[in-house]
């Protein structure tokens, strides 16, 4: 009978096992590496100091808490007023004007500074005033002046004219409008743009050389 042994077969049969295919790995150069490291370390650190610096800003703030500007006006006359058929109005006007600074630790730069005057809310002149630095607890004076003749078109100025003309006073509205940087020490702060309002009653002529002190509202 004839031997149906398989005959076995060892690993020499199927020769050396195939090794895995080599995998391939992509690795970033280090330049991009180091260069992105240090935008992220410099954004960190200009954050910081920009913190820093808005802490320390809000620190002086709340604890010197600077008090308005005060504005009066001490002195006024109205020399010529007077409103032509045409709408055309001739004026004179001449101002005393006592800014005062009431703070202790704070000084204000006044980098801009104008006055308007108005006529039942239409603005008939302009003055600009210099720019002036004030220091802690200052008073100073300003004197604008309106003198000159401009065109007003309100819905009804010629009947309130008149009705005033009668009374022997005026209403004229006088706002100061400015600039300014408050400075703490070696510190000054951004610009700000407040606002006075001045609302005067005043008789033409030499009648107002005994004008009364009037206070004006100050917005900031």
């Amino acid at each position: 009978m004839a031997d149906t042994k398989q005959p076995q077969l060892n690993g020499a049969y199927y020769g050396p096992p195939i090794p895995p295919p080599a995998r391939s790995y992509h690795r970033p150069g280090r330049g991009s590496d180091c260069g992105c490291c240090l935008l992220c370390t410099l954004f960190k650190f200009i954050l910081s100091i920009v913190i820093i610096i808005g802490i320390i800003v809000l620190v002086l703030w709340l604890v010197l808490r600077p008090n308005k500007v005060k504005v009066y006006v001490t002195g006024a006359t109205l020399s010529g007023f007077n409103l032509t058929g045409t709408n055309m109005l001739n004026y004179n006007l001449t101002m005393d004007v006592m800014v005062r600074n009431p703070n202790k630790k704070v000084g204000i730069y006044y980098d801009w500074i104008e006055t308007r005057a108005f006529y039942d809310g239409e603005r008939f002149g302009y003055y600009a005033l210099p720019t002036f630095y004030q220091g802690h607890k200052n008073t100073t004076m300003l004197y604008p002046i309106f003198d000159g003749q401009n065109l007003v078109v309100g819905s009804d100025t010629q009947g309130r004219f008149n009705t005033e003309k009668n009374d022997g006073f005026y209403n004229i509205d006088v706002n100061i409008y400015a600039r300014v940087r408050f400075k703490v020490w070696w510190f000054k702060s951004n610009k700000y743009s407040p606002k006075a309002k001045c609302h005067l009653r005043l008789p033409l002529g030499a009648a107002s050389n005994g004008f009364t002190e009037t206070k004006c509202d100050v917005d900031i």
